[in-house]
């Protein structure tokens, strides 16, 4: 760790949480609702962007509108919700979270009122100077805005921050703030496409861990 780069946020979704699998089962409930294909893990993980009404709308073949939109991430967190508990971390999680040397947080794009107990239920709360999820009724947009009130909050300079996330979105919203960002390959993302985004990628979290002190 670089005395610039001196605290860590992490994402959740995808990167310490392993929820791939229950992903892509919520998100063909959702594509069921409306007539749509089956996606399979990996087509998930290559077509996947955000802002996600226009994964919808590519993946359905139909434009997808603000209240179709609302309709369809309804239908998703339902189903995503019921099969939570079948999640486990990742398997390196706690490991990579006891490598950082500096503070650490947590950022998500998952409801916040939902995100903070479930954090509890897998022990991590104390390692986190701060645990923010999304605070609006929908989702689906990009990250950066979130980010740089997260960074707000706690009164860092994104030039002081590493992010360790799964998504281009996480990429882009850590230069949005002026940020660094690992990328790791075991999350919702196609490991090729983050490997030609010329940020630092890891295939383990720990590994992650260790280029982000090199940030």
């Amino acid at each position: 760790m670089t005395a610039a780069r001196r605290h860590l946020v992490w994402d959740w979704n995808g990167t310490l949480l392993d929820d791939l699998d229950l992903v892509v089962r919520a998100t063909n409930v959702a594509f069921a609702s409306a007539g749509g294909p089956a996606v399979t893990a990996e087509e998930h993980r290559v077509r996947f962007r955000r802002p996600i009404a226009d994964y919808y709308a590519e993946m359905l073949g139909q434009a997808i509108d603000d209240e179709a939109f609302v309709r369809l991430d309804r239908i998703f967190h339902e189903a995503y919700r019921t099969g939570l508990t079948s999640c486990a971390l990742a398997a390196d999680a706690t490991a990579a979270i006891a490598a950082w040397p500096g503070s650490q947080s947590l950022l998500s794009m998952w409801f916040h009122d939902e995100l903070v107990p479930t954090v509890h239920t897998y022990g991590l709360t104390p390692h986190f100077a701060r645990v923010d999820g999304l605070r609006a009724a929908v989702g689906g947009g990009p990250k950066a805005e979130w980010l740089e009130k997260h960074l707000a909050e706690l009164g860092l300079d994104g030039r002081h921050v590493v992010l360790i996330g799964d998504s281009l979105d996480d990429a882009d919203a850590a230069l949005s703030v002026g940020a660094r960002c690992v990328l790791y390959t075991g999350g919702l993302s196609d490991p090729a496409r983050l490997r030609t985004s010329g940020h630092p990628v890891a295939d383990t979290l720990t590994e992650a861990v260790t280029l982000a002190q090199a940030c």
